[in-house]
């Protein structure tokens, strides 16, 4: 089976990490908008044209499932892509949203985009929700500088201490669970529930191709540091 997942770009590496371990048989095809990256602080209108044309690119590879791996399109544009397109989409945010509903937690605490924020989608009925913008974090980890920026990552998330857990609400940020997990604060990696929700053959080569708008030496370093198993990378 072919799986397209795609992102702003480092972020959905992870989720495609999950995926690779669940499902390591199936081929995956991921594209990477680094030469378009931040997301989050771009209009809803610019970030359906940027998805249309990630959805738009896999397509020509062939794919059988899209996996929006992005926390910032999922919150915004997911309806109007899943009702565009025939093929099968999943957004990365409704697994999460569900299992939330569904728990006995109560003090959720929420980091994301500044556009995932705004968009009220964490808002949660009977949930006490505490949200925040946290916009610097995807730059930091795509520049591979979160072992300078540590103290800045702790003064950010400080005022999560007392939440049941922490919603890492973009791709990006599980690179920070070392950090957020050593606060005493649990996290909630949203890569790893869509994966033990989603239903989806398995069965293929093992391949795994990533392609990027902008490929750069720090990016393959921050790859390799998430992916264990070989993949070929390809600038669009």
């Amino acid at each position: 089976m072919r799986i397209g997942v795609f992102d702003s770009g480092l972020g959905g590496i992870n989720v495609l990490s999950c995926l690779r371990k669940k499902y390591p048989k199936n081929d995956y095809i991921y594209f990477g908008d680094t030469k378009n990256l931040p997301y989050g602080d771009k209009s809803i209108n610019e970030l359906y044209k940027l998805a249309k044309d990630a959805i738009d690119f896999l397509l020509t590879k062939n794919v059988d499932v899209i996996i929006i791996a992005c926390g910032t399109i999922s919150s915004n544009c997911y309806k109007e892509l899943k009702d565009e397109y025939k093929i099968p989409i999943f957004d990365i945010i409704s697994p999460t949203i569900n299992y939330l509903k569904k728990s006995f937690y109560e003090n959720i605490g929420v980091i994301g985009t500044t556009r995932t924020i705004e968009s009220g989608i964490f808002s949660i009925p009977n949930k006490n929700i505490q949200m925040k913008s946290t916009p610097s974090f995807v730059s930091i980890i795509e520049n591979n500088l979160i072992k300078k920026k540590k103290k800045e990552i702790i003064d950010e998330l400080s005022c999560f201490k007392k939440c049941d857990f922490l919603v890492l609400g973009c791709t990006h940020y599980p690179s920070l669970k070392k950090i957020i997990n050593n606060m005493g604060i649990k996290t909630l990696d949203m890569g790893e529930v869509l994966v033990d929700t989603l239903k989806i053959d398995n069965y293929g080569k093992s391949t795994c191709e990533l392609y990027f708008s902008e490929i750069s030496s720090i990016l393959i370093q921050n790859i390799n540091s998430i992916l264990e198993n070989d993949y070929q990378i390809f600038k669009k």
